[in-house]
């Protein structure tokens, strides 16, 4: 729920809902980047943060909002299908436990979606016991059962349905972390989408190559 004095405006943006905020509160604008700011304030004023929400009960709305990901990020596939970045996002991390950290939803004009997934490393190196505690991470990452983990994940996403823009069919495990200097993690610690996806724009041509390499983990529908 909204802080007193602070008004919220909910914008439809395809079958979302865009939260736009105004208040006291509220920044009035960049500094002497008028053009930024221009930008960043609708024509009544009110500061577009670029976050989606949703009723918790639409029928009560006075119980509030939930988060419902970045309006941004989503994206359509080839199909005409739009994918929900956010919701695609957690359940991907959930499904691929404990070895996904993060993820990063790739896909856009495309028949299907990828993930590019940023590993837990340490829980990486408590499912192989087995290897010294100083393997490079690369061949950690390459280590069938981490792989495996992985595919389980995707597989356990196709099972549940809801179609090709709810789950992944293909994912790479990504031995290099975000950089915050280079804007993949955003002031509030979380992954900037765009920005990885903009920065490692080779590696998702690399995932969605009509030739996979070994290091792409893939798993179909049919499967």
């Amino acid at each position: 729920m909204p802080i007193p004095g602070t008004e919220l405006k909910l914008v439809p943006s395809h079958d979302k809902l865009e939260v736009r905020l105004k208040g006291p509160n509220v920044f009035p604008g960049y500094w002497k980047q008028p053009e930024l700011t221009a930008k960043s304030f609708d024509d009544e004023g009110y500061y577009m943060i670029g976050d989606a929400v949703e009723f918790v009960d639409p029928t009560r709305p006075e119980r509030g909002l939930l988060y419902d990901g970045r309006v941004g990020e989503d994206f359509k596939l080839l199909t005409g299908t739009w994918v929900h970045v956010g919701s695609v996002r957690v359940a991907g991390i959930d499904a691929m436990s404990p070895v996904a950290q993060d993820i990063v939803v790739t896909g856009h004009n495309r028949d299907e979606i990828g993930f590019l997934v940023f590993p837990n490393i340490e829980e990486c190196r408590r499912i192989c016991p087995h290897l010294p505690p100083d393997t490079d991470i690369v061949d950690l990452l390459l280590n069938p059962a981490i792989r495996s983990r992985v595919a389980q994940g995707i597989a356990a996403m196709v099972k549940k349905g809801g179609g090709s823009s709810t789950y992944p069919t293909r994912a790479i495990l990504m031995a290099e972390p975000p950089s915050a200097e280079a804007g993949e993690i955003t002031d509030k610690g979380y992954i900037n989408q765009r920005a990885v996806l903009t920065r490692r724009a080779d590696l998702v041509e690399f995932l969605h190559a009509d030739v996979l390499d070994k290091t792409v983990i893939t798993v179909h529908a049919a499967a």
